[in-house]
């Protein structure tokens, strides 16, 4: 994107140097380069160049040896558009003007993108997998993520804690195997899952 230099107070107070013309074929940006004290920058298109440029506002304050950017933008033109920018400072104390042309953009416009009919439609949701496959995927999970020893841990705190309370029969002793198998069945569960 070709950019507008526009040097401001550079040899005296309120001095404009800017190029004599300037070509771009889209959107630019002023660069309003202030080598000086602050001032205020008047920007204005000539009636042509008006038609197909726009800038957000024409006045515009540039502080002590500071670069502000202007952007100016364009509407997409079918033949070249020639006119005047007027750039003025020191509240109409100088004036400079630029030749600007607009050309035709010469990048190609894309092309719309086709959408089709299908992807409207919500996806198509994947059958369940059958419960064997499902406990080879869960059994391969626990392998994967370490588990195996824990798993072989857990069965053997189980198997005495079943061997205990058939060897006490006690119901308080069945009531905490319980528990215990309850807790390790949940935990398996959940590393599984």
């Amino acid at each position: 994107m070709p950019t507008l230099d526009v040097e401001l107070n550079g040899e005296t107070v309120h001095d404009i140097d800017a190029a004599e013309a300037f070509v771009t074929d889209g959107p630019f940006p002023v660069a309003l380069d202030n080598s000086g004290r602050s001032t205020h920058v008047h920007l204005h298109f000539d009636d042509e160049l008006g038609r197909v440029t726009a800038v957000d506002e024409v006045n515009y304050f540039v502080a002590d040896e500071a670069t502000r950017h202007v952007h100016v933008s364009t509407a997409d033109v079918d033949e070249p558009v020639d006119g005047k920018l007027k750039i003025v400072t020191g509240y109409g104390s100088n004036t400079r003007y630029v030749d600007v042309r607009v050309q035709p953009s010469t990048e190609t416009p894309e092309e719309p993108i086709a959408v089709d009919e299908t992807l409207s439609a919500p996806p198509e949701r994947s059958p369940d997998l059958p419960p064997r496959q499902r406990a080879v995927n869960a059994l391969d999970r626990l392998v994967q993520r370490g588990g195996i020893a824990g798993a072989v841990l857990g069965f053997l705190a189980v198997a005495a804690g079943v061997a205990l309370a058939l060897a006490v029969d006690s119901a308080l002793v069945w009531l905490a195997v319980g528990l215990a198998l309850t807790v390790a069945f949940g935990a398996a569960l959940l590393a599984v899952a």
